[in-house]
């Protein structure tokens, strides 16, 4: 197989080139280095299989150009930035919904039929069912991102539906794990490494999260695009687990054998968007025969000791 992957020196993307190349398919990568790592790509690199391609998903010319010859996209590339999504309203429609129609729009031009989409568990908004499965009655929307996202979701249905696209959705849960860049593990150990005996914490720290592990996700995403065969096939991807934001504290701390003060801004809400409880119904992708290795507090685990062996990444980000 050909794969075409946006975002592909990100932190997802990155961590599913490298699984795709220890397959023997052949990986084309396209970013623009706004946000992905030279480092998260360095070993691809030197794999004749892998090639990789410096441009921006809002030239249509350049990706239309870049997608000839693959026979599957996973379209990865996104602004991820939740928390500060108000400040720059536009960034979300460009990087995420129009970069996706631009996806869609090369996929028809190349005649490439697959698309595998990241999508995320804030498209439910402040769900009242929980967990929350993929059939929950959509809430209004709280952050630009979740519409944007959810926008993205949308333009994929409908290229499935009118130009006989097959499509996977995936509505992630925060992902852990090695080249994790962003959140709020990333986040904490930073203040941590600046002043280890005092914490400050966004919200109230009871709200409550689930996570889930980089090479689970990857295992998931996998086993749907193996197994489901729907026209468009949306699935949750989580763990059957979650936590308080003082938890996920506590286990850092403890790891870290640090026990810092810690000082909340207030409300159950961290800042505009933010959901104070995000929990997944995974049923659905669990009846696929795909059940996570990794609990939430092993994920943090993990994600910690990469962050203490790649420092960098703190500095640079």
């Amino acid at each position: 197989m050909k794969y075409f992957i946006t975002g592909a020196a990100g932190f997802i993307a990155s961590n599913l080139v490298d699984r795709l190349l220890e397959g023997g398919h052949i990986v084309v990568g396209y970013d623009n280095f706004s946000t992905g790592q030279e480092e998260f790509v360095a070993s691809a690199l030197k794999n004749k299989n892998f090639t990789l391609v410096r441009a921006d998903v809002l030239d249509l010319p350049a990706l239309t150009d870049a997608m000839r010859g693959a026979d599957f996209v996973f379209h990865l590339a996104a602004n991820a930035d939740v928390r500060f999504g108000t400040e720059h309203p536009r960034k979300d429609l460009e990087q995420n919904t129009i970069a996706t129609y631009n996806v869609l729009e090369a996929m028809r031009a190349n005649d490439v039929k697959r698309i595998a989409f990241s999508s995320t568990g804030s498209v439910y908004g402040e769900a009242k069912q929980f967990p929350t499965p993929e059939d929950a009655a959509f809430p209004i929307q709280t952050s630009l991102y979740g519409a944007s996202k959810l926008a993205g979701e949308s333009l994929i249905s409908a290229y499935c539906e009118g130009f006989g696209f097959q499509g996977y959705i995936f509505r992630f849960v925060s992902i852990l794990g090695e080249r994790y860049t962003h959140g709020h593990v990333f986040d904490f150990y930073g203040q941590l490494l600046d002043h280890p005996n005092e914490l400050t914490v966004l919200g109230n720290g009871r709200q409550r999260k689930s996570y889930l592990y980089i090479q689970d996700c990857i295992d998931a995403m996998l086993t749907v695009i193996e197994k489901a065969q729907e026209r468009v096939n949306i699935y949750n991807l989580g763990t059957d687990e979650y936590c308080e934001v003082n938890n996920s504290i506590s286990c850092i701390c403890e790891h870290l054998k640090l026990d810092p003060q810690k000082n909340y801004t207030g409300s159950e809400r961290g800042w505009i968007g933010d959901n104070p409880f995000i929990f997944l119904d995974t049923s659905k992708v669990r009846s696929l025969g795909w059940k996570p290795k990794l609990t939430i507090q092993q994920g943090i685990v993990k994600t910690l000791e990469y962050l203490q062996n790649n420092k960098w990444i703190l500095e640079r980000r």
